[in-house]
């Protein structure tokens, strides 16, 4: 801290207890929001709970778009599942966290590796820090895999391949190779 400037000449503080409330990216109201998280707390992250498919009857129930044989791995945390669309035969990897204040959608044949994060939101953080939301796909036979980070606005291409610990902010395009912080291509997947 630099303590020695005036006042005036210190960099402003934003007012956390003004910024806007993060219930208007909830989609439903709030009894069904709060019984969500009982029902994910009791069959979806909580690790003794061995069944994949009560995990996905689950995120059905809630309104999850969830296609046939996908497999949710324990630890699996989904803010709003009536956000979440995941086609036939994907793979979400345990501890992955998908943090959905916007549509989240996940191809057929996709692997979202261990203890991904994806996240759909961010904050105005020169402003007032309210809420700011954008869509993630990934799509078909895509893989992401160890601790990645997918952020907002996201588009994971067909068949594109993303390296442990990425940070994947834009477009990867399909069929390629990415890794780093931010995720860049390094190479082609197939062929």
């Amino acid at each position: 801290m630099n303590l020695d400037k005036e006042p005036s000449e210190r960099p402003r503080i934003i007012s956390l207890r003004a910024a806007p409330g993060e219930r208007t990216s909830w989609g439903r109201p709030a009894p069904i929001v709060y019984l969500w998280g009982l029902a994910e707390l009791l069959f979806v992250t909580n690790p003794v709970q061995i069944s994949s498919r009560l995990r996905v009857a689950v995120l059905r129930r809630f309104g999850a778009d969830i296609g046939d044989g996908v497999i949710f791995r324990p630890r699996t945390r989904v803010r709003f599942p009536w956000k979440l669309r995941v086609g036939d035969d994907s793979w979400i990897g345990e501890g992955v966290w998908i943090h959905n204040q916007d549509h989240v959608t996940i191809g057929h044949d996709v692997v979202v590796s261990q203890d991904t994060f994806v996240t759909t939101g961010s904050h105005a953080h020169r402003r007032d820090m309210g809420l700011i939301t954008r869509p993630i796909v990934i799509e078909d036979g895509a893989w992401v895999t160890a601790r990645c980070v997918v952020l907002g606005g996201a588009h994971i291409g067909r068949s594109a391949l993303v390296q442990p610990l990425s940070v994947v902010r834009g477009v990867i395009p399909e069929n390629s190779i990415a890794v780093g912080n931010p995720a860049v291509v390094t190479g082609t997947r197939h062929g």
